[in-house]
């Protein structure tokens, strides 16, 4: 196998086994009210759990992933303690982004803001994990308006959005601004003319770029370019009955049009955006966050990489930015947010865009007004826990529906109960089947399942416990037992992978043989 070019750091090799959670919604905290069939999702809970939670169900669906991780410069921000120690940070974005590339869609793109001490580092992690060949570039957001971070006596007045697509299917969308600086310089030094009605214009040229027959063509006495003109000469002619042609005294010259700047879209946007502020401390917007984002931002993402309806997927929602911004333009969103602030921010800034009440951001831009919905989801206890004596047992918080839930997940099966036959609780393909049960089962209960299910129909039984023959004249029914079907899957009763560990593990070194 040859040798490929990565990012190594102590501790990489381990990888974490996490355990695949249930989500569970809360009906009190999700707002249906004007959208029953909401297929949004708060999500509060660790994401790395979360995040492995969704796998099974949306892999490959989500259309555009924007990430804003926290930073590792030792900010010490309200929410997150970011001040790790480099592999810990590493290793656990590493598992992250593992997830996040499964849940990508083939023509998806994800978005990773991040400042110039970790970029590149997180650059080439993002390189292996997603293949450089779909790196698209790295978008520099040089921050207008506020205050900036004064660090080895240059200021940091810039952040790094680095954006990947997960194949070469992804397509960038082409947006414009009139905003930033290289924008209106050159409005400024091109757009010099007034006509007679005050209208601002810039002259320019009618040359074709290439060779076409039907654009070579003499009129009024000009000689075509050699190329042609840009404009058939119908064009032409309604240009000119719009007054919107310039002709030279001189005939040798080139013929020229008005193009208006009230008409003129801007130019294509490039990796450097200089047009967009920094939250105004005043501002409707401002949700007294430290480290908003301003919805400009988000926005503008989900214009280069998506359409109404596309899957957003926001892991580290922060203040619910993302999920505000996708439902005022129509997306659908998962959002996962591991602090209180998933109740206090998230969820109101939602509603409030729900009712109607949120006037900040793009909801003029967007003709927002209200409407739609989102469920609230909580991550479930660890499945699997010690007793008094040390013995794995199945945690006694779980009823039979989020048991069979769990269990579905762990082995790769979609959890949805037949109304007409009671083993069938989840299903994996067209004809295999999974039942998991707490009670102990025999061969006189399988004999009995037996009866009811088809010769080219596949189940597997989860339970308690089992007699050691009970299925020996059933070639299409496997038995397992729980818990010890699952242990060897994942770490158990684990409930924190946040990127703010405060005591990362002391790696001690390795022991050498003296060559002296």
């Amino acid at each position: 196998m040859a040798n490929k070019l990565e990012l190594t750091w102590v501790g990489k090799e381990k990888e974490i086994k996490v355990e695949p959670r249930i989500l569970i919604e809360n009906p009190a905290l999700s707002n249906t009210a004007q959208d029953i069939n909401t297929e949004n999702m708060l999500i509060h809970g660790d994401n790395l759990l979360a995040l492995k939670a969704l796998e099974s169900k949306f892999a490959g669906q989500v259309k555009c992933i924007y990430i804003d991780p926290p930073y590792n410069t030792g900010s010490a921000f309200e929410h997150y303690d970011d001040n790790l120690e480099h592999s810990i940070w590493l290793g656990l974005m590493k598992s992250r982004l593992e997830i996040l590339y499964s849940l990508l869609a083939q023509n998806g793109f994800i978005f990773a803001q991040i400042d110039s001490y970790e970029m590149a580092y997180l650059k080439v992690l993002m390189d292996e994990i997603f293949g450089r060949n779909n790196f698209i570039n790295d978008i520099i957001w040089k921050r207008k308006g506020g205050s900036v971070n004064p660090r080895n006596k240059l200021n940091n007045n810039t952040d790094y959005i680095l954006c990947y697509a997960k194949s070469q299917e992804a397509i960038i969308q082409a947006i414009y601004t009139l905003e930033d600086e290289e924008t209106q310089e050159y409005i400024n030094k091109r757009f010099r003319y007034v006509d007679e009605n005050g209208r601002r214009y810039r002259l320019s040229p009618i040359i074709s770029p290439t060779y076409s027959p039907t654009l070579v063509y003499e009129y009024k006495g000009y000689k075509p370019p050699k190329n042609g003109w840009s404009l058939s000469l119908e064009r032409m002619q309604q240009f000119e009955k719009e007054g919107r042609l310039v002709f030279p005294k001189d005939k040798t010259q080139r013929i020229q049009r008005k193009q208006y700047l009230d008409e003129y879209k801007g130019r294509p946007i490039g990796n450097l955006w200089t047009d967009i502020n920094v939250i105004n401390p005043m501002s409707v917007e401002r949700k007294e966050f430290v480290g908003q984002k301003p919805e400009n931002l988000i926005e503008r993402v989900l214009l280069l990489a998506t359409q109404p309806n596309d899957l957003v997927l926001d892991s580290f929602l922060g203040s619910g930015t993302t999920a505000a911004v996708a439902h005022k333009m129509g997306r659908r969103y998962i959002g996962i947010e591991m602090g209180n602030h998933a109740y206090t921010h998230c969820k109101v800034r939602l509603d409030k865009v729900i009712s109607g009440e949120d006037k900040g951001g793009i909801t003029k831009s967007t003709n927002w007004t209200s409407g739609g919905g989102y469920k609230f989801y909580e991550l479930a206890p660890t499945l699997i826990l010690q007793d008094d004596f040390g013995q794995e047992i199945i945690n006694p918080e779980y009823n039979a529906e989020m048991l069979a839930s769990a269990v579905a997940l762990h082995e790769g099966y979609t959890y949805a109960p037949d109304d007409n036959c009671y083993f069938k609780q989840a299903y994996n393909g067209n004809n295999a089947y999974l039942y998991v049960t707490t009670r102990h089962i025999n061969k006189s209960a399988v004999n009995s399942i037996l009866t009811q299910l088809q010769d080219n129909e596949y189940l597997i039984i989860v339970c308690k416990s089992f007699e050691s023959n009970a299925a020996e004249d059933a070639k299409n029914i496997t038995l397992k037992k729980i818990p010890q079907s699952l242990l060897d899957n994942c770490e158990f009763g684990k409930d924190d992978y946040k990127l703010n560990v405060v005591n990362p593990p002391v790696y001690e070194e390795e022991e050498t043989e003296d060559n002296e």
